[in-house]
């Protein structure tokens, strides 16, 4: 299968593939949750749920691998390090009772995924302590089970953890597709330049399409 991209044609196949969604947590995504603590607009982080669910439902309709990705903490934040735990100066810390649990704490409400995009039980779901998917989890070993060479990368936010999972895929020899607007940051620059840095020289983390693109190509091959 080919899907148009940056820099040239990403060629995978579905059967060794995996949709990877990092992170669309209701934490990030909704007001009230850790993202907004921090002073963002989290409207800019929904905006990718709709393309999103697209792709979702066509992986699905596919039969492929599909993997979600919770970034969080033990309850007694012994996963947490300092350095994380007091970065920046939000209104509420990692931990901190808020409107939907204790926040980025695992098995709280706001630790979950969002509505539209909530997993099917049999999908995987991998709870990350980092900002990458394979930092002290099973993820790698979940995709060698699993025969997965490639990815189709989406979620947030595009320049921490879909970057840092994306740039540790590429070293370990996973091709990787992002897609442009089912990834999203709270800030648009950080985005657009993000998304450049994995298609630059080449490919050098990299592919880069939209959703359309891919659709096309999965499309097709639901009809063959």
């Amino acid at each position: 299968m080919i899907v148009e991209a940056s820099p040239g044609p990403f060629t995978f196949d579905p059967a060794t593939t995996a949709l990877v969604i990092i992170d669309m947590q209701r934490d990030f995504c909704e007001p009230g949750g850790f993202g907004e603590t921090l002073g963002n607009d989290v409207s800019l982080l929904r905006s990718v749920i709709p393309p999103l669910q697209r792709v979702l439902a066509a992986a699905r309709e596919l039969g492929m691998t599909v993997i979600h990705t919770r970034e969080g903490h033990l309850p007694d934040l012994s996963d947490c390090p300092p350095a994380k735990l007091h970065r920046g100066n939000p209104t509420l810390r990692i931990g901190d009772p808020g409107p939907k649990g204790r926040i980025l704490v695992r098995g709280e409400y706001g630790h979950d995924i969002v509505d539209e995009l909530a997993p099917l039980p049999d999908e995987l779901v991998v709870d990350k302590p980092g900002k990458g998917s394979f930092h002290g989890t099973a993820f790698g070993a979940e995709l060698e089970a699993r025969g997965v060479t490639s990815l189709i990368v989406t979620g947030v936010t595009t320049e921490v953890c879909v970057h840092t999972t994306v740039r540790e895929a590429n070293d370990r020899g996973y091709e990787c597709l992002v897609l442009s607007d089912c990834t999203g940051s709270y800030f648009p620059e950080f985005h657009r330049v993000a998304l450049e840095m994995v298609a630059a020289q080449g490919g050098i983390f990299g592919w880069v399409a939209d959703s359309t693109a891919l659709l096309e190509a999965l499309t097709q091959e639901a009809v063959a």
